[in-house]
């Protein structure tokens, strides 16, 4: 029997340990047990339950300390040093771990480590060779998704991660709860290619105006990149994310899965 995994990512400051946090909490109320894992050598606090921390194996302060090293290359150095210890730490820590148990990992913010550094797809190639089901949850703060051209930035941001790890990926929209004007936000969830391209091409010249058609394209053609609203206040938004990645993963496979146009009715439209 398959174990099950999040590998819950995305940019600092976009919710990834508020996210673990709520869906402990919603699972224990349903009578579901998850696991989250910090994965972050320079966490600090956390409002979940801590199943394993990797600060145990490396922390972000003692490298930095013993290695002379800035807060980005430490963490790197902490990340690499976490990637040769797979086979050692990790695989002891979670032999504890059975059929059907269900972990989070909650991963640091910086963003190359999605996007070009080899170690989360080293992790997942590791936890799927465990027979681990893994998941990537790419979050995105909302309230950065304003304009077009931020839109793109975050779509492009989570291709990068989807290509570079290549398991079933569910991309949310965090922090929809502090959003007012959700109108704005909804309609990136119901993207227009044509529509994205006439705002980036707004004031930009001729070049400039190919290389906004032809992302805006891609993003479309493909529909590779998609995005679920997530806000914490509704628990049917809670379980209708939570059902998306569960299939994403086969779990459960004979609970009623909440189909994507359900879950974005959680988005109001203003009058």
């Amino acid at each position: 029997m398959p174990r099950f995994a999040q590998l819950v990512i995305g940019p600092a400051g976009s919710g990834k340990s508020t996210y673990c946090n709520e869906i402990q909490q919603h699972c224990a109320t349903v009578g579901r047990t998850v696991h989250v894992v910090n994965l972050d050598p320079a966490a600090e606090h956390f409002a979940y339950q801590v199943a394993l921390d990797v600060r145990e194996l490396v922390s972000l302060q003692d490298v930095m300390d013993e290695m002379q090293l800035g807060p980005n290359g430490g963490l790197l150095y902490c990340m690499e040093y976490l990637e040769e210890s797979l086979e050692d730490w990790l695989a002891e820590e979670l032999a504890d771990y059975g059929d059907d148990d269900y972990l989070l990992f909650d991963c640091p913010g910086q963003i190359e480590l999605y996007s070009h550094v080899p170690v989360f797809r080293t992790f997942v190639d590791t936890l799927r060779m465990w027979d681990f089901h893994v998941c990537a949850v790419y979050l995105l703060d909302a309230n950065f998704v304003c304009d077009g051209a931020k839109f793109v930035a975050g779509c492009m941001q989570a291709l990068s991660a989807m290509v570079l790890m290549e398991v079933p990926h569910v991309n949310v929209l965090t922090k929809m709860d502090t959003i007012d004007n959700k109108k704005q936000i909804k309609r990136f969830l119901e993207f227009d290619a044509k529509m994205l391209a006439l705002e980036l091409n707004h004031g930009s010249n001729e070049k400039m105006q190919k290389l906004n058609d032809a992302v805006a394209g891609l993003i479309d053609d493909y529909s590779m990149v998609s995005f679920i609203p997530l806000d914490i206040t509704k628990e049917t938004s809670i379980q209708g994310l939570l059902s998306q990645v569960d299939y994403a993963i086969q779990y459960g496979e004979e609970l009623e899965v909440k189909t994507k146009d359900t879950i974005e009715g959680d988005v109001e439209p203003e009058n």
